[in-house]
């Protein structure tokens, strides 16, 4: 058919061309993702409670210029992180059960914190992705002169305790669920190592009384992590203890776990970590490391994969990994039986038996 000088396809013959929605929705995710961030940042889920406010109240309150309320609010809606009764101006808006568990800040298991640093660190970074990949270099603070992200969290105490706070709600599930899945009943003692706020002790510690718990740190994490020990009640049941655990010995343990740590290193530093741990295990001791763990063919857990590439944006020569790259490196350690453990989402419990 040609129509006004221009080649119209038969209805059959559009019909066998793939669908481009996957590519467009891919390319424009970054509206998606700015307009949930900047919910976060503006405190929104927070500030809305259990309450049902209509759109000019609801942005009175945030401090929102009208033209952009009724989008901003409707976008959300449409995203499903936003209910609403009703349509028009008179619509309220309210939480929805998401909201309500993941994203109010006094929900305890609140996830913003994690979403917080997105938006005002990881959104912009992840500009220069093409420069990362090009060069191999880290492209956060570092890049213009800046501390690193650990060297300037460690250098002030209450910002360090903001971010480890921060990503208690985003580790919480997948710790509850290795609490739960993990086999302790051989085992008597544990250590985490990286523990953070001690929060995966205290998941354990909860849920098996006959293990006693440690949690290792570098020693300005220590206080922040006894504070939330005693906060739990769990003082008696998990210790802490402090070091550096490329400098030191890890403590000794039946079972020591490294949640989200692996991948913050290179492969020498991650060797390091699991020798380190090797050498700390009895025989029939387990080494587990909790990550996004990616799919051993690479084809399945994109969150594993673009995380990788985020070790590349943070730290250049680090990167996420599979469970058979566990394996073949904890294989030449010396470790002699392998599983994983899948956890929540995208993240499994990859476990290297002594």
């Amino acid at each position: 058919m040609i129509r006004r000088g221009r080649e119209v396809q038969h209805p059959s013959t559009m019909s066998t061309q793939p669908d481009v929605a996957p590519i467009l929705q891919t390319a424009f995710g970054f509206w998606s993702s700015k307009v949930l961030l900047s919910a976060v940042e503006l405190g929104l889920f927070t500030r809305l409670g259990e309450r049902r406010l209509d759109a000019a109240a609801l942005g009175a309150e945030l401090e929102l210029h009208p033209r952009g309320t009724h989008d901003f609010f409707d976008a959300l809606v449409a995203l499903g992180f936003l209910g609403r009764e009703g349509d028009g101006a008179g619509a309220r808006y309210h939480n929805t059960p998401l909201g309500k568990v993941y994203l109010d800040r006094a929900s305890p298991r609140y996830v913003g914190g994690i979403l917080e640093m997105l938006n005002a660190r990881l959104f912009r970074f992840w500009n220069d992705l093409p420069t990362a990949l090009r060069t191999g270099k880290p492209q956060n603070e570092v890049k213009h002169g800046q501390k690193g992200m650990f060297e300037e969290l460690y250098s002030e105490q209450p910002k360090l305790e903001l971010f480890l706070g921060g990503m208690t709600g985003l580790s919480r599930m997948n710790f509850e669920a290795f609490a739960e899945r993990f086999d302790f009943e051989p085992y008597k003692t544990l250590c985490d190592v990286g523990g953070a706020t001690g929060l995966l002790c205290a998941e354990v510690a909860k849920r098996h009384p006959h293990v006693q718990c440690t949690s290792f740190d570098l020693p300005p994490v220590e206080p922040i992590a006894k504070k939330a020990m005693a906060a739990a009640g769990l003082s008696s049941r998990v210790r802490t203890a402090s070091g550096d655990f490329f400098k030191d010995p890890l403590p000794k343990a039946d079972v020591i776990t490294m949640g989200m740590i692996l991948h913050d290193w290179n492969l020498e530093k991650k060797m390091h970590l699991i020798r380190s741990a090797h050498q700390s295990l009895p025989p029939g001791g387990a080494l587990v490391a909790i990550e996004a763990l990616i799919d051993d063919g690479r084809r399945e857990n994109v969150h594993g994969l673009l995380m990788s590439l985020n070790m590349l944006i943070e730290f250049g020569d680090a990167f996420d990994y599979t469970g058979a790259d566990f394996r073949r490196w904890c294989g030449e350690v010396g470790f002699r039986r392998f599983e994983v453990i899948h956890l929540v989402g995208p993240s499994s419990a990859a476990v290297a038996y002594k």
